[in-house]
C-alpha cells in the first residue's frame, strides 16, 4: 500500500484534484493502456492511499473509494494533428478565459495560474476542423530522471484538453466533470522539446459526453492518446 496527497497545486475544481492528475497517480501503476474511473471527487491535501486488488488499482480516502483503474485497450486512432504554429495561434482562441469559466485555478486549464505553477494549456480552435489545440513544452519539475514528463503530468496534459473540445458554451449553466478516462502513454513524452496538445469531441449519450485527446511531437508524431467520459451535473 502506498500514501499520497493530491496538493493544492494539482487541483481541478477549486477544491479537488484535476481529474486526469487523479487518473494519473493509478495509471502509472499500470504498464499497459490503462482505463482509470472517478468515484468520487479526490479530496486535496489529505493522505490517500493505493493498492492494488487482483490487478485493479485502488485509489482511496480512508475507506471510501474514490479511483479504480484496471488495464484496458485502446483502439483510438487520432487524427493528423495541427501544425504547431496553427496549436500556438489557437491559444488566442481559448475560451477558457472567459469570467464565466468556473475552473480558473485549475492545474491544467486555469488561466488565473502562472506558467511555473500550472501547465497553461488554453486549446483553442483550430479553424476548418472539429479540432480544439495549444503548443506545450512541460517545465523542468514535471520530468523524470530520464528528462521525460511523469505519467501523471501526461494525463494531466491530456485531460482538460478533451473538456474544451466539447464546445458547451461557458453561459450554458451546464457543468460537466471528468467521469473515466482510458489513456495510453506510446511512447515517452520528450520535456526538451514543443508539443502539440489536440482534442476532438466523439459523441453524446444524454448526460454523458464523450471526448478523446492527444499529444503529438511537432513533426506529427503521436506520443499519447486517451478517450474521456464526461458527466453532466444535475
Amino acid at each position: 500500500m502506498q500514501s499520497v496527497v493530491i496538493k493544492q497545486r494539482f487541483c481541478g475544481p477549486p477544491n479537488s484534484g484535476n481529474g486526469g492528475y487523479s487518473c494519473g497517480l493509478l495509471a502509472e501503476h499500470i504498464s499497459v493502456p490503462a482505463q482509470v474511473r472517478l468515484h468520487s471527487p479526490p479530496p486535496l491535501d489529505t493522505p490517500l492511499t493505493i493498492s492494488e486488488d487482483k490487478g485493479d488499482w485502488l485509489l482511496k480516502h480512508q475507506n471510501e473509494l474514490v479511483g479504480t483503474a484496471k488495464p484496458a485497450q485502446l483502439d483510438l486512432v487520432p487524427p493528423s494533428p495541427p501544425t504547431l504554429e496553427q496549436a500556438r495561434q489557437a491559444r488566442h482562441t481559448f475560451a477558457g478565459h472567459s469570467e464565466l469559466n468556473v475552473f480558473k485555478s485549475s492545474f491544467v486549464c486555469g488561466p488565473a495560474r502562472n506558467e511555473s505553477d500550472g501547465l497553461q494549456l488554453f486549446t483553442g480552435n483550430i479553424d476548418g476542423t472539429e479540432l480544439v489545440a495549444c503548443d506545450w513544452q512541460p517545465n523542468a519539475d514535471l520530468l523524470d530522471e530520464q528528462g521525460n514528463t511523469k505519467t501523471e503530468f501526461v494525463w494531466s496534459a491530456l485531460d482538460c484538453p478533451g473538456y474544451f473540445a466539447l464546445r458547451i458554451p461557458l453561459d450554458s449553466g451546464k457543468l460537466f466533470l471528468l467521469g473515466q478516462m482510458t489513456g495510453s502513454i506510446d511512447k515517452p513524452v520528450p520535456g526538451d522539446q514543443p508539443l502539440i496538445i489536440y482534442a476532438w469531441t466523439q459523441f453524446i449519450e444524454g448526460r454523458k459526453h464523450y471526448s478523446a485527446s492527444a499529444i503529438a511531437t511537432a513533426e506529427g508524431e503521436v506520443l499519447a492518446r486517451a478517450e474521456h467520459l464526461w458527466i453532466e451535473l444535475k
